[in-house]
């Protein structure tokens, strides 16, 4: 994520420490390096503009030329107005007050992931926000949109409408207030057709569900891997139908950062969510200050911890804890906490969150292997249950068949008793200097 842009600043800054002092010129210089990257990540060129001339005016007041550490003061400016820049400590929450069922509205251009982000947000407001939603396909001219939407709400366990046939998006809207009115559901997520381009036929139709639903929400969903073109279709939405927010997906794929770092400053409506990856878990609530300090290789430690408790079982753990105690711990054991450390998303986002990790020699070429959660797995389950829970007696001839039968190779099946070993070591030294609870993040990879 921002791999591109992190770096650049990254080599700017280093060159800032470098240096006792900070002289006009140095912060001139390192500022127009500054400029020349976000322009390279695609950023809008009046917001650059304007963020550089914020900064300018900052660090080149007494506070900067006085302190002990000025480089750290710039870095600490710059920070701050990245944080303002993507919208500050507004309050950029879904407007989920009033009387049910809420509507939803989901727009944006073919291909952006509309009907993907519709999945993810229902999952998203029935386990966090404690909401019944409802999932409407309001694409009547594209049948694989009705079909993946349903497909994603028996995945999830939320009820999905089926359109009839010949309805228009205007009836589909109307028949489905109507339905829902007094029901189960307080929350109705409407998927809308979408163009390849923003035309006149696509904002009428739109107009015409938003006058039928009143929606409390209307989020234009954008390709964050479109950088400046997603800018501009997020004004052409916000002109036409006065969006209230913005979800950006495929931002893990985003190396550069210029829709991230634009559209609030343009739109001037927020970034209200991102999506991180296909899966349907692969999501996060959007926050400015984190994401700025993702952006300068500051790491995300709020954003990581939130993922480890989500993903953590709080019974399994004191579970986990009694048999630590016991001395207990088997390779079951250890193959439920990786499954555990699987739900918090991919490893390479979690290495992001980490502050300092991304920036240490030889951290730019490591790419964690997804698939290793997988062979793990795999020569754990092709054990028996004696094996599992006395990995001692595990000599050459049973690694050879726990390597056939799980479809690896005598070195992995050493490789993971060597990791089994390091972790249950690691957990009973935690236990002795009276730790409580034990973290997914313990498990060495």
């Amino acid at each position: 994520m921002f791999e591109n842009l992190t770096e650049r600043l990254d080599h700017v800054f280093k060159k800032l420490k470098g240096r006792g002092k900070l002289s006009e010129k140095d912060i001139t210089d390192a500022l127009r390096e500054v400029r020349l990257a976000l322009l390279e990540a695609d950023v809008n060129y009046a917001v650059v503009k304007d963020f550089i001339a914020r900064i300018q005016e900052k660090a080149s007041g007494r506070e900067v030329a006085q302190s002990l550490t000025p480089a750290q003061q710039v870095i600490k400016i710059v920070h701050q107005e990245l944080v303002t820049l993507m919208g500050g400590e507004e309050d950029n929450s879904l407007r989920l007050s009033g009387p049910p069922p809420l509507s939803i509205m989901l727009v944006g251009l073919q291909g952006s992931g509309k009907t993907t982000t519709a999945g993810k947000l229902a999952g998203y407001l029935r386990d966090t926000k404690k909401r019944s939603p409802y999932l409407v396909p309001a694409d009547p001219y594209r049948p694989a949109a009705i079909e993946q939407l349903q497909k994603l709400g028996g995945a999830l366990g939320i009820d999905c409408y089926t359109p009839e046939g010949g309805d228009t998006p205007r009836q589909i809207a109307a028949k489905v207030r109507k339905e829902i009115r007094g029901g189960v559901f307080d929350t109705l997520i409407f998927d809308t057709a979408g163009r390849l381009h923003i035309d006149e036929e696509l904002m009428e139709e739109l107009k015409e569900i938003q006058e039928v639903l009143k929606p409390q929400e209307i989020l234009l969903v954008a390709d964050a891997m479109t950088g400046q073109d997603a800018v501009n279709v997020a004004t052409g939405f916000n002109d036409a139908l006065d969006i209230t927010g913005v979800v950006l997906t495929k931002l893990d794929g985003d190396a550069r950062g210029g829709a991230a770092l634009s559209i609030k400053a343009v739109t001037q409506r927020p970034i209200k969510f991102v999506g991180i990856g296909e899966k349907l878990d692969a999501w996060e609530v959007f926050h400015p200050d984190r994401m700025a300090s993702r952006i300068l290789g500051m790491g995300d430690v709020l954003s990581l911890i939130e993922k480890a408790e989500e993903a953590f079982d709080e019974r399994q753990a004191k579970a986990l804890e009694k048999k630590l105690k016991k001395d207990e711990f088997t390779l079951e054991d250890f193959r439920d906490q990786l499954r555990q450390i699987k739900k918090m998303g991919s490893l390479e986002d979690i290495v992001g969150m980490i502050p300092g990790l991304g920036k240490l020699k030889g951290m730019k070429a490591f790419r964690p292997d997804e698939g290793q959660f997988v062979r793990l797995e795999a020569i754990v389950n092709s054990m028996t249950a004696t094996e599992r829970k006395n990995p001692r007696i595990i000599n050459g001839s049973r690694r050879l068949r726990i390597a056939k039968g799980s479809g690896t190779t005598v070195q992995d099946v050493n490789k993971l008793l060597k990791q089994f070993a390091m972790t249950k070591k690691m957990i009973k030294q935690v236990s002795k200097r009276g730790g409580k609870g034990i973290s997914p993040a313990m498990f060495p990879l």
